[in-house]
């Protein structure tokens, strides 16, 4: 059984010393306000709340995204910290996990020899799933394990990976609700009180957005099972970090793919 902390118990059992002795001198009922003592949003219509959410995330540089994103079928497990010149953390897809850091323009990617080998390799088989890398791209994921690889610019992949670590690209794609909006309650996320707003009852995604402070959204998820993501650590600045250079891959204009 969960213990029920004593500052909760106390603030009860007053409330209801306080409302027993009020009905008793005739007032019709009693109860406490969910909003009382927050930042007022959760009087507001749900579109404001939304808007105010977005305002609120957009205006600081710094925040912690982590769960998980199903994309084109794929499902995407995110830990990542995000600020406004780029970012760093872990993704992990189809059981392969890597590392990503951004700092600027530079992109660099870290994972093991599996990881590489399932980039790099061919498929001739018409998508059956076997392993047809050459010895020459298995000779280069050998290379790449461990190693922080700097991906060019000019790559194909630079635009996939480094959309891991763009903080506004992420937040206007996934703080979207779809359909008509409207409130769902007051709610509770890591010991934070929120507010949460529905599209279409839920069925177009939920966000919770704390009553806390600024309105920062703490948790999302998404319509049509597209993934649950919590955010946290909002202003709080990290150090990106260029990696050593015994500890790089650089392969200049393109990753070893063909």
């Amino acid at each position: 059984m969960t213990a029920i902390p004593q500052g909760r118990t106390r603030k009860a059992a007053l409330l209801s010393a306080m409302c027993a002795l009020v009905v008793g001198l005739g007032a019709a009922g009693c109860s406490e306000d969910p909003d009382a003592g927050t930042n007022g949003v959760g009087k507001l219509p749900a579109k404001e709340i939304q808007t105010k959410a977005r305002t609120a995330a957009g205006g600081v540089d710094a925040v912690r995204l982590s769960g998980s994103v199903v994309t084109s079928g794929k499902t995407y497990t995110l830990d990542m910290r995000l600020k406004a010149d780029g970012g760093t953390g872990s993704v992990t897809a189809e059981g392969a996990t890597f590392h990503v850091l951004r700092i600027g323009e530079e992109l660099y990617l870290k994972a093991d020899a599996a990881f590489w080998n399932h980039e790099d390799g061919k498929s001739d088989d018409g998508g059956s799933g076997k392993d047809t890398a050459t010895d020459t791209d298995t000779a280069a994921a050998d290379k790449l394990q461990g190693k922080y690889v700097k991906v060019p610019t000019g790559d194909p992949s630079y635009k996939k990976f480094s959309g891991f670590t763009d903080k506004d690209l992420l937040l206007d794609g996934l703080l979207t609700l779809h359909g008509s909006l409207g409130t769902d309650g007051h709610h509770e996320q890591s010991g934070v009180r929120t507010i949460r707003i529905a599209g279409d009852g839920g069925s177009g995604g939920t966000l919770d957005v704390s009553l806390e402070g600024k309105p920062y959204p703490l948790r999302l998820v998404r319509a049509g099972g597209a993934g649950t993501l919590s955010f946290s650590a909002w202003g709080q600045d990290f150090a990106l970090t260029e990696p050593a250079q015994d500890d790089t891959v650089d392969y200049g204009k393109q990753l070893p793919t063909s």
